[in-house]
């Protein structure tokens, strides 16, 4: 292995500045055995690299040469695989992981401690040895072939060192005299050996010769000596003096230190007595307003606010550690609680006092009041308390408990006087609505009855009578109307009645309607002003302020009891809750009877007249509408919108009813039915729906409520009709679908379109059943002779051979034709006539469309039978005894003479 390092030495590396300190031999693991060297080489110029070669063997000849270089930093990993067994494998990690198999496991022990050398002595990289012994990783050198592999040759780099210029010089000068050094290298030897001895002779006799010199030298020594003991005298005594002056100077130090500390805390103490005298100190005109203060004037007042604000500014002053163990603190902080608690009780019992001396003007205010529909107002209440606004502010940052009981002294107080005010303005507004259903009762004097029994008569009445409205004078209408158990009563009082109650109605509706508009008018701003006041009265608009806890000692008030104050649960309590949430709890607390009053009101409305619960819909959605608008979680937004659910129920029950009146309804059997009375009912809701309802938010009640009552007529219209006996049921059918069809039509509700059309469809196809129908009967036996002549024709007999038939012969068409002269057919039709006048109604006026239908048809038929004459007896000349011009003179000489 020495040979071949040697050789390698020369011929690859020495040409390449290159020492070689490390060689294995290897080859590649798992292959077929293809051996190579792993060297690892230094430069001999510097900067240092290291390197690791791979060398091979030439194939063709002995000389070997580089097959691939790689950079000792580029190294990261080396795996030995077995630390504890002999393994000669192991694992390079360049930029790919290089398997080795060594010839030997000590070669490979050796090459793996050469690399770790160079690292530790030139890279100094973080490289990993992973399976390796701890004993190849210690920068001693080992022993044995290991040194003559890498330490020797590592140590002799540590000793080599270059010649330089002068020296090289020499050498060659030397050489040049001594030819034969090269050739003869012992007599070289010698001769430069022989030399060294006459130098080191000269040396000793030069060293001998300068004895004298070096006794004056130490005689000067010792002169020297004496005059740094000298100095160094002169050096202790100037150091004695400078340490004196330096002990002064401490001392000098020490007090201006001292000096500067005192200055400092005077400079802190005089900024603690400033900040306690700025922020501590309550002039003696504040204390005398906090303590005597007028409360009624409004100069007063002022002091007063102006006094609490800047107590309040000095009780919230953020004490600093220590403060509360001075003795001026601790009393200034007790002066403060016994100004603050005598404040605040002066100050609940004077606003008490103002509460009870507005409400016995306020009450001698309402003693006075009229029989008009108006609310009192509150507004000189207001401005008077709002000029405590201030205060009350105060007292709730200071003293919680006494604000809370003030605020539930004015809501008990508010709460009895507003019931008394609204039930007396309930009382009015229910007194206007009873003298108008009085008016009503006046007009009918023939149909008396109480107010008490009001509901009872018109549940009676909706048994008795399809008519489609809920007003108690429009019951009495349709008492007169429709029940069969007062048919007896004179044809005067109906005709009174017929003419009278509708405009009753639209008076009573509208005087009605003005009524609860202004009970809403009046109770908007009244709900409004005093939510406002609240809000600013009491300061509940804006986020609480929990004052801090100030460092204070216990102290006791006059009466033995310790000072209120706001206990940490109720705290967190009002923290939780919303100003809001206090806002309206205040607020239903001080109106709880509106709503019970509103219900109790919109019940006599709608006892009064069913048809009242549009009215009160229309208006109540209004306001719901525009309080939602303002504040859609306010005491008036909700109270209103729980209203407006009843009156919203009232209305369904409304719809509910009429629906069951039209169910109950009964036709006599005796006289023809005309037009329902619930169709004309029909038609009068919609018309005040329209009216009551135009451009109303709440539209899509009224079209599901339309939906609902046009459905029930179309259902209990076909349900008289199969019923009827007297009248014809294509005639009911016909005369009530044209009248829902032109109601529809004049009123164009637009959710009812597809009703109309489906209206039209009916009275079309009932008007066209009851004419086919009616029209076999002037021409029965031309009608049956034909019907006969078809069937055959049906059956297959042919058109030209039905004469053949004994049946139907030319004689026997003869025969049928002269019992059908002109006078017959219209002594026929104006019984015809005289029968489809005594079916239709006057109140729709169809008897011309249906004559006219007749003709149409008739003269349908007329062609029909000529047809049928031409095509089955063709050259007979057989004809009618009349002609279509004969027929329309008939028709038309008969409706002229009607």
């Amino acid at each position: 292995m020495t040979a071949i390092k040697h050789a390698l030495q020369r011929d690859i590396f020495t040409p390449n500045d290159e020492r070689l300190l490390g060689i294995v031999n290897v080859c590649k693991a798992g292959k077929k055995k293809k051996n190579c060297f792993l060297c690892a080489t230094v430069t001999t110029e510097r900067p240092v690299q290291v390197k690791v070669v791979k060398v091979k063997k030439s194939d063709k000849g002995d000389f070997y040469k580089r097959q691939q270089t790689w950079e000792l930093r580029d190294l990261t990993q080396v795996d030995a695989k077995d630390a504890s067994k002999e393994n000669p494998e192991f694992d390079l990690h360049f930029e790919k992981v290089y398997r080795w198999l060594a010839s030997s496991t000590a070669e490979k022990n050796s090459f793996i401690s050469c690399i770790w050398k160079l690292n530790q002595r030139y890279l100094r990289k973080k490289m990993e040895f992973v399976n390796v012994s701890a004993q190849l990783l210690e920068e001693s050198v080992p022993s044995g072939e290991s040194q003559s592999v890498a330490g020797g040759d590592e140590d002799a780099l540590d000793d080599y060192q270059e010649l330089s210029t002068r020296e090289e010089q020499d050498i060659e000068g030397m050489m040049e005299m001594c030819e034969y050094a090269i050739s003869n290298a012992e007599a070289f030897a010698e001769k430069l050996f022989k030399e060294l001895q006459v130098l080191d002779g000269a040396n000793i006799q030069s060293i001998m010769a300068s004895e004298k010199q070096v006794n004056i030298l130490m005689q000067l020594l010792d002169e020297a000596l004496g005059e740094v003991d000298t100095i160094e005298g002169k050096l202790s005594s100037y150091e004695e003096m400078l340490q004196s002056v330096k002990e002064q100077m401490d001392q000098i130090s020490q007090s201006n230190r001292l000096i500067q500390i005192s200055n400092t805390n005077n400079g802190k103490l005089l900024d603690e007595i400033q900040f306690l005298v700025n922020y501590m100190d309550l002039s003696k005109g504040h204390i005398r307003a906090l303590q005597d203060g007028d409360l009624t004037t409004p100069k007063g007042i002022e002091a007063c606010i102006n006094a609490s604000e800047a107590l309040l500014q000095c009780m919230n002053v953020a004490l600093r550690p220590g403060h509360e163990k001075l003795l001026a603190v601790n009393q200034q902080l007790l002066l403060f609680t016994e100004l603050r608690d005598t404040f605040a009780r002066r100050l609940t019992n004077h606003l008490n006092n103002v509460f009870v001396h507005q409400g016995h003007d306020q009450s001698s205010t309402l003693s006075q009041h009229t029989t008009e529909l108006t609310l009192p107002k509150h507004s000189p209440l207001h401005r008077d308390l709002l000029r405590y606004a201030k205060l009350m502010e105060w007292l709730k940052n200071t003293h919680r408990e006494k604000y809370e009981g003030l605020s539930r002294t004015y809501v008990d107080y508010m709460s009895r006087l507003y019931e008394r005010e609204i039930k007396d303005f309930f009382e009015v507004a229910k007194m206007k609505m009873a003298g108008t259903s009085k008016e009503a009762k006046g007009k009918f004097a023939t149909l008396p009855r109480k107010e008490s029994a009001l509901k009872q008569e018109t549940e009676s009445l909706h048994g008795s009578s399809g008519k489609l409205t809920g007003s108690t004078s429009s019951l009495n209408k349709l008492t007169v109307q429709g029940s069969n158990s007062r048919r007896s009563q004179s044809s005067s009082l109906l005709d009174m009645g017929n003419m009278s109650a509708s405009d009753l109605d639209v008076a009573d509706r509208t005087k009605f309607d003005k009524i609860f508009e202004q009970v809403l008018s009046e109770l908007e701003p009244l709900c409004l002003a005093e939510q406002d006041f609240i809000s600013k009265f009491f300061k509940l608009q804006q986020h609480q302020t929990v004052m801090p806890p100030l460092a204070q000692p216990e102290t006791e008030e006059p009466d033995g009891s310790t000072p209120s104050r706001i206990p940490p649960q109720a705290e967190h309590r009002h923290s939780m809750s919303s100003e809001k949430d206090l806002v309206r709890l205040m607020m239903n607390k001080i109106f709880q009877s509106i709503e019970t009053e509103l219900n109790s009101l919109i019940a006599l409305g709608d006892k009064i007249d069913s048809f009242h619960s549009l009215y009160m819909l229309v208006k109540m959605s209004h306001h719901v509408w525009t309080a939602e608008n303002v504040d859609p979680a306010s005491f008036l937004s909700t109270t209103l919108g729980n209203v407006l659910v009843t009156v919203k129920r009232n209305f369904d029950k409304c719809i509910s009813g009429q629906i069951r009146q039209m169910e109950e309804v009964k036709i006599s059997k005796k006289s023809k039915v005309g037009i329902l009375s619930f169709v004309t009912g029909f038609e009068e809701f919609a018309e005040l729906a329209e009216t009551i309802f135009r451009n109303a938010e709440r539209r899509g009640d009224l079209d599901k409520a339309y939906v609902k009552l046009i459905r029930a007529v179309f259902t209990n219209v076909e349900k008289v009709a199969s019923e009827s006996q007297k009248t014809p049921r294509d005639v009911v059918m016909m005369e009530n679908f044209h009248h829902i069809f032109s109601t529809l039509s004049r009123l164009k509700i637009s959710c009812l379109e597809a009703e109309r059309r489906e209206a039209k469809h009916k009275y079309t196809d009932h008007r066209q059943s009851y004419v086919i129908n009616s029209l076999g009967q002037p021409l029965e036996k031309l009608n049956h002779f034909f019907e006969g002549v078809e069937t055959r024709v049906a059956q297959g007999v042919r058109e030209e051979e039905v004469s053949y038939h004994l049946a139907f012969n030319k004689q026997e068409l003869r025969k049928v034709i002269k019992e059908y002269p002109g006078k017959e057919v219209k002594k026929g039709l104006e019984n015809l006539y005289k029968k489809v006048d005594k079916h239709l109604c006057e109140e729709e006026s169809l008897l011309q469309v249906v004559w006219h239908s007749m003709q149409d048809e008739f003269i349908r038929q007329y062609k029909h039978f000529e047809d049928l004459i031409g095509r089955c007896y063709p050259g007979s000349g057989i004809t009618m005894e009349f002609t279509i011009q004969d027929m329309l003179e008939y028709f038309s000489s008969i409706a002229q003479s009607h």
